[in-house]
C-alpha cells in the first residue's frame, strides 16, 4: 500500500536503467536510513555511464551542479539510475540522474527519491583533459 505523503509514480517508460542496486545494511546508518553519501556515490557511477561512453573512454567528475534527496531511502529499497546527457562541451558532458526506489516488491510501490545534474571530463591516459570524440 502506498504511503499517504508520496505521490505515486513509476519507472521512466521505454528507457533502461544504467545501474540497479539493492542498498545493504553497511550502507544504512542503525535506523536502516542509508546514508546520502553512499547515494551520491551510486549516482556519480550512473552519471559516468553514458559520458564514458559518449567520451568514448576515460571520464572523471568535475562537478556536481546539483543534487536533490526528495525522498529518504531504506535497506532493501531496489534503486534504479536512470541518467541522460544533457549538454556537451568540447571536452565535457553534463548529465541528469534520476533515481527510483521501489518498495515492498508485492505491492510494488515506486518513488522517485533522487535527482542530480553532474559533469564530466574526458581525460587522457597521463587524467589531462582532451576534446571529445566528434559524432
Amino acid at each position: 500500500m502506498p504511503s499517504a505523503n508520496i505521490p505515486p509514480t513509476k519507472l521512466p517508460a521505454g528507457r533502461d536503467p544504467v545501474l540497479r542496486v539493492m542498498p545493504m545494511p553497511a550502507d544504512a546508518n542503525i535506523h536502516g536510513d542509508v546514508f546520502g553519501g553512499w547515494i551520491m556515490a551510486q549516482v556519480d557511477i550512473a552519471g559516468s555511464v553514458p559520458a564514458a561512453r559518449r567520451a568514448a573512454g576515460r571520464v572523471a567528475t568535475v562537478a556536481v551542479n546539483a543534487f536533490q534527496f526528495k525522498q529518504p531511502v531504506f535497506v532493501g529499497d531496489l534503486l534504479s539510475f536512470y541518467a541522460t546527457i544533457v549538454k556537451t562541451g568540447t571536452t565535457s558532458v553534463t548529465v541528469s540522474v534520476e533515481v527510483y526506489a521501489e518498495r515492498h516488491r508485492l505491492d510494488a510501490e515506486i518513488v522517485k527519491v533522487t535527482e542530480a545534474t553532474l559533469t564530466y571530463v574526458a581525460t587522457d591516459e597521463a587524467r589531462r583533459s582532451r576534446p571529445l570524440p566528434t559524432l
